[in-house]
């Protein structure tokens, strides 16, 4: 049995090899090897474990030496980045400098702990590191069909129990549950045995060829490609564009149908008749540029040379840390994700420090600190390597004015020329610079001693007045914490002249906004009382907005890093709707360009079918009831939510064909959510994945929806797919 079982293993692995394209590949056989590395979580834990590749080749193994503590294994999908060096907070922390070279460290997608790790050598680390990035790639770089196979030839070894390459009908219907089906044992044999050619009791080589065929096969793209496969069978360059101008209403020409065979049809006969085949069809639409959002609307694609208020920006709230609100952990970790998601606006609340040195931490609770120099040094490295645009930081001042002056030299020191120290252009400026102007930049959001304006007199050269008031309170602070936080504090002229576009003031109604202050003060409100201002003074929220600058912050109850709904303060043009981006959150904080409003519009959607959801758990016995919810947020008449009816103990290949209609007054500000529950008739239901985008982004026609999970992630081979048609409203 031992002989047999590694007689399949290495089947398996050589499967695997030739789906990554890695056959022979040195790094990969490394991996498969393993090794031991030193796992490093504090100065005193620093233990021996062995790590190697699973036959897989995507599931890392990890020893485990605890007594009854099952080994632990992670998906090679889940790992965000590998890094060299004692990058990470906890190596810097808990090692010295003369083992730099032997370090790295695995950085997950997730909320999960990064690996932090040490090599016996230098060379050894760096065989380690290259190894994990090839293999990554290989994977990212999987067809959406390379990624399916993958996934279920994985499926097929774990099933074959006995490891002897047949799969019997209980090893069929145990694969089944697997890649979440759940089927009676009628349905089971008549499936067995309509594969089971032979006749022999097992399925075999071309006999599971045949079962991959029937469950991957999709009638749904078997009825569409029908209809325009009118050249014996197949499609012609003809029948494409015809298929993209009534279907998917794109413009197109014999060139664009020519361009598509050659790039996607597997099936070289039919390429050389410069014919469409059925399965180079359904690789094109899975293919990106066929996706429901459009690559043009991927990149950016929206004016960015207006002044800096009329754009929303992607913003957080309590950056530093990494869980809840009143004991959980600070990390600079915590702004590369955050920056790493896309976001351009990022707090610090900072309080003294041990040794002159401030810190980082959320003030009156228990959670722990992290050094405001070592968070303004990730955010330096990591500010622009998901966008060129500005990036504001948001001070939240607690400091002595002797601290103060070390924040100040060691935001200058670290982030240099990029920051922004006084106005753009020649002369006192009348309105906001441009993202475009900006790019590349750090803007100073705090408070600042006097008016801009004042650096240009020279009569207020020096500012006399060193006080002010702190800005942020929270909605359920008890009273004496808010009578600590609204003593005056010392203010450093040296931080103070850091502050050039957004200097924060408190607010006292929108006409004293109008009249007293300049376009760079703004205000921070709270959740609350910006849904209060948002729900009955709109028209005055957004005259507001329109020329100054406003920040929403989560609510003090939300001790859990829960969050709100910004749709509604979005639309009343808040720019800055600070979200806690440790949370898994309904919205992505999109950045999003404000538009003309334009006419009524009527948007029809079709729920036709999605393709292997992930189970909510990974129990064998768990099987997904799916439905799907299309949601559209926006002003308050276009809110709407239409769901489908479950389809029962179906993840893998569920069909709904269900058609809904929406009607959307202002495209603009709309967002299109689509969204997969597992259905549960006495709780509530668990959630799967979702996908969300603008309104004015949707490709119309047949269209394949990605699906992301909780922490916005993709989530690899599962999707939708729709049917999309915008029409004007009569």
């Amino acid at each position: 049995m031992a002989q047999l079982s590694d007689e399949w293993s290495q089947r398996s692995i050589q499967s695997n090899l030739k789906i990554l394209g890695m056959e022979g590949d040195l790094d990969l056989q490394f991996l498969l090897r393993g090794g031991d590395l030193l796992k490093v979580r504090s100065p005193s834990w620093k233990k021996t474990r062995h790590f190697k590749l699973e036959e897989d080749c995507k599931t890392m193994w990890l020893e485990s030496k605890k007594f009854l503590k099952s080994n632990q294994t992670f998906s090679l999908d889940d790992i965000s980045a590998v890094r060299i060096g004692r990058q990470s907070e906890g190596l810097r922390k808990y090692t010295e400098e003369q083992v730099e070279g032997r370090c790295f460290s695995i950085m997950f997608k997730s909320r999960r702990k990064n690996l932090d790790l040490i090599a016996s050598s230098e060379e050894e680390a760096k065989q380690w590191i290259r190894s994990l990035q090839k293999v990554i790639s290989s994977i990212n770089n999987l067809s959406r069909q390379q990624k399916t196979e993958h996934w279920i030839y994985s499926c097929l070894r774990k099933a074959d129990k006995n490891k002897d390459d047949k799969m019997s009908q209980s090893e069929v219907k145990t694969f089944l549950r697997l890649i979440n089906i759940e089927v009676d044992d009628i349905y089971t044999e008549m499936l067995f045995q309509k594969c089971d050619k032979s006749k022999s009791g097992y399925l075999a080589g071309e006999e599971i060829e045949h079962f991959y065929d029937l469950l991957t096969h999709r009638e749904e793209i078997d009825v569409i490609y029908g209809a325009y496969a009118k050249t014996t069978g197949f499609m012609s360059p003809e029948n494409l564009v015809e298929f993209m101008m009534k279907e998917q209403r794109e413009k197109a020409c014999l060139a664009d149908a020519h361009n598509i065979i050659n790039k996607y049809d597997p099936d070289e006969s039919a390429k050389e008749k410069n014919l469409l085949s059925r399965d180079g069809f359904l690789m094109y639409l899975h293919h990106p540029e066929a996706l429901i959002l459009g690559l043009e609307h991927r990149e950016l694609h929206q004016d960015m040379s207006q002044p800096l208020s009329h754009y929303f920006i992607s913003s957080s709230h309590n950056t530093y840390l990494m869980k809840d609100q009143l004991k959980g952990p600070s990390s600079t970790e915590a702004y590369v994700r955050a920056l790493l998601k896309g976001c351009r606006c990022v707090e610090l609340d900072c309080w003294d420090g041990s040794d002159d040195e401030p810190m980082i931490y959320h003030g009156y609770t228990l959670t722990s600190q992290i050094f405001f120099k070592d968070a303004i040094k990730a955010i330096k490295e990591y500010a622009f390597k998901t966008s060129d645009y500005p990036v504001i930081i948001s001070l939240e001042n607690h400091c002595s004015v002797k601290q103060q002056e070390v924040m100040a030299h060691h935001m200058s020191s670290i982030l240099g020329s990029a920051l922004v120290t006084s106005p753009l252009g020649d002369g006192m400026p009348t309105d906001f610079p441009s993202p475009e102007e900006l790019k590349g930049k750090f803007l100073i959001k705090g408070k600042r001693l006097n008016k801009l304006e004042a650096s240009f007199a020279q009569e207020a050269a020096a500012a006399e007045d060193t006080d002010v008031t702190e800005e942020e309170e929270s909605d359920d602070e008890d009273e004496d914490q808010q009578k600590a936080k609204k003593k005056k504090l010392k203010l450093a002229k040296e931080l103070s002249d850091m502050v050039i576009y957004c200097k924060s003031v408190h607010f006292h109604g929108f006409e004293d906004a109008r009249e007293n202050l300049s376009f760079y003060e703004m205000s921070s409100f709270k959740e609350k009382t910006a849904n209060k201002l948002a729900e009955e003074t709109a028209n005055g929220y957004i005259r507001h907005n329109v020329e100054k600058l406003s920040r929403i912050y989560p609510g003090g109850s939300r001790t859990d890093s829960s969050n709100y709904n910004p749709v509604a303060l979005w639309n009343a043009g808040c720019q800055m709707v600070a979200l806690n981006f440790q949370t898994s959150t309904e919205f992505d904080p999109i950045t999003l360009t404000r538009g003309e409003w334009l006419q009524h519009k009527t948007l029809h959607i079709m729920v036709i079918s999605a393709q292997q959801l992930p189970k909510v758990t990974q129990k064998k016995s768990s099987i997904l009831d799916p439905l799907v919810k299309v949601e559209v947020y926006g002003v308050p008449a276009d809110v709407a939510e239409k769901k489908t009816h479950p389809i029962e103990n179906n993840g893998f290949n569920p069909a709904w064909n269900e058609s809904f209609q929406f009607d959307v007054y202002v495209p603009e500000l709309a967002l299109v959510r689509f969204v997969v529950e597992d259905y549960d008739s006495k709780s509530d239901n668990e959630f799967v994945g979702q996908y969300t985008l603008p309104f004015n982004s949707l490709k119309m026609g047949y269209r394949h929806v990605p699906l992301l999970n909780k922490n916005g992630d993709l989530l690899p081979s599962a999707g939708l797919f729709v049917h999309v048609m915008v029409l004007d409203a009569e």
